[in-house]
């Protein structure tokens, strides 16, 4: 029987170890019948050394299936499967994750790509090993798949739903090294991540995930996810834990029933939220949360601007007033808010950028506490008002994995690309002079290594430029950024 191969690529410069979620959940439905391993990039000094031997012991050619989201993963993943299918052409490579899911033509278009799985991988990536080594059923019945016709030609079958998570099989943690992946973050010393549930019930036109589960949000139960910290408490001493979910707090009553339940850990712990829905939650259940160890909360404000807001498919439920509601109320509770931002959206950047920036102040004003996330808009290719403006504005996709992998490309896929026709280089500096200002007068909580001195520092270096709204040419904040190396706020995990 062929083996199978998970990798999961390196997914940063300093090689962060976040455990392969996806790969374990893919794994779990092989247990009872294929024989797989899983490899980590992060966790190998020389992965392609490493993916080689493993090849080259295989009786038979293997079947490699490879995660890749955008970024530095692809920026990985395309020289090492390049070189892998060169040394050994008899072995399936198969690509899955959100690349080659909105992007499967430009993966096939590869001379090492073999089949590419769209959307959540389970139960359709399972389908297709059944296909490739039994020959049933067949590619083009299996819905969720990608790849070449009798012409070469890439084609795809229809989406598949995605899996309910509630009925999937348990993930086998014993497949990975778990005690490499437990590590120290502002909420513990001993911290370890999970994915609770799959999809959004919402269809904000810049996300990605819109177009991957079509409005759908398919939860693990509350008593499967304490379960799980459970686990994860007693054979890892973990003490906090980050929810990777899309939205963990979609459902009042499963938050409700979840924190009741992890009371007794004594655990903190971290999820992504949206604003309008938590604002409906009980005092009830803002009080389970609070005491069962909630220490911040990723929430997606995205613009100061309403109309924005409204190009987004955000408005009518969402509004700038509500996220500074939002902000009053997690000060009151002690939770802190991570609010994001896209910044530049056309068709008028300049102006949707000045806007932002001063609610992001209104909203540091009324809690200071306040993460501030800022990103440069980023099309995706879905339908939308943002993405028809910005092909009008000259924006394309590229159509090969080279240009993917391209430093414009990668800085676009972690939204910071400097190239977008419809932002100017002196605006998108202008961001990056507020950005440097902001996080110095504002130092974020989650660089555990910044002492209060180096912070009491910041504050005072950069209080004379906040106040009067100076940002350009911040040269002093970047000497002491040399000495100090102020971290930009980031998403717990991501």
């Amino acid at each position: 029987m062929k083996k199978i191969i998970l990798y999961n690529p390196q997914s940063s410069s300093n090689k962060k170890p976040i455990m392969p979620l996806s790969l374990l959940a893919v794994g779990a439905m092989l247990e009872d019948t294929y024989d797989y391993e899983i490899i980590d990039g992060n966790l190998e000094a020389d992965a392609l050394t490493r993916l080689d031997a493993e090849i080259s012991a295989c009786g038979t050619p293997p079947i490699v299936a490879v995660t890749v989201m955008p970024g530095p993963q692809l920026q990985q993943s395309v020289p090492l499967c390049r070189e892998l299918k060169r040394r050994h052409p008899q072995m399936t490579m198969i690509w899955g994750g959100y690349f080659p899911t909105q992007h499967w033509d430009s993966c096939l278009r590869s001379d090492f790509v073999d089949v590419v799985i769209r959307g959540h991988g389970e139960v359709v990536f399972r389908q297709v090993l059944d296909a490739l080594t039994t020959g049933q059923p067949q590619l083009k019945d299996i819905a969720g798949v990608a790849y070449c016709d009798e012409n070469g030609e890439p084609v795809t079958t229809m989406e598949a739903p995605i899996p309910n998570p509630a009925k999937l099989p348990l993930m086998n943690f014993d497949r990975v090294p778990v005690e490499r992946y437990v590590r120290p973050t502002f909420m513990g010393s001993r911290t370890l991540g999970y994915h609770s549930s799959y999809g959004c019930p919402f269809f904000c036109n810049f996300c990605a995930v819109v177009n991957m589960v079509n409005g759908r949000w398919l939860p693990q139960t509350a008593e499967q996810v304490a379960h799980v910290v459970e686990t994860y408490n007693r054979r890892w001493g973990v003490n906090a834990v980050e929810f990777f979910d899309n939205n963990f707090f979609t459902h009042h009553n499963r938050v409700a029933e979840f924190s009741e339940r992890i009371m007794p850990l004594g655990i903190s712990w971290w999820g992504e939220g949206r604003i309008d829905t938590m604002l409906k939650f009980s005092t009830r259940t803002w009080q389970l949360m609070r005491d069962s160890g909630l220490r911040m909360v990723f929430l997606g404000a995205e613009s100061g601007s309403m109309e924005t807001l409204k190009r987004m498919d955000k408005g009518g439920k969402m509004s700038p007033e509500k996220t500074l509601e939002m902000a009053r109320m997690m000060k009151e509770w002690d939770i802190v808010p991570e609010f994001s931002f896209v910044m530049g959206n056309p068709p008028d950047p300049e102006t949707d950028m000045h806007e932002t920036m001063e609610f992001i102040r209104q909203v540091k004003q009324v809690n200071p506490a306040s993460e501030i996330i800022m990103y440069l808009y980023s099309p995706v290719p879905l339908s939308g008002e943002l993405y028809e403006q910005a092909k009008a504005d000259g924006f394309a996709f590229p159509e090969t994995l080279e240009e993917w992998i391209s430093p414009e490309w990668l800085n676009f896929s972690q939204r910071r690309s400097h190239t977008m026709p419809w932002i100017k280089q002196t605006l998108q500096q202008q961001i990056l002079d507020f950005e440097r200002v902001l996080n110095a007068y504002y130092p974020t909580t989650t660089d555990i290594k910044l002492t209060q001195n180096w912070r009491n520092i910041l504050r005072v270096a950069s209080a004379a430029r906040y106040h009067m709204r100076f940002y350009r040419f911040p040269i002093e904040l970047r000497a002491l950024h040399r000495m100090v190396a102020y971290q930009r706020p980031e998403t717990s995990g991501f």
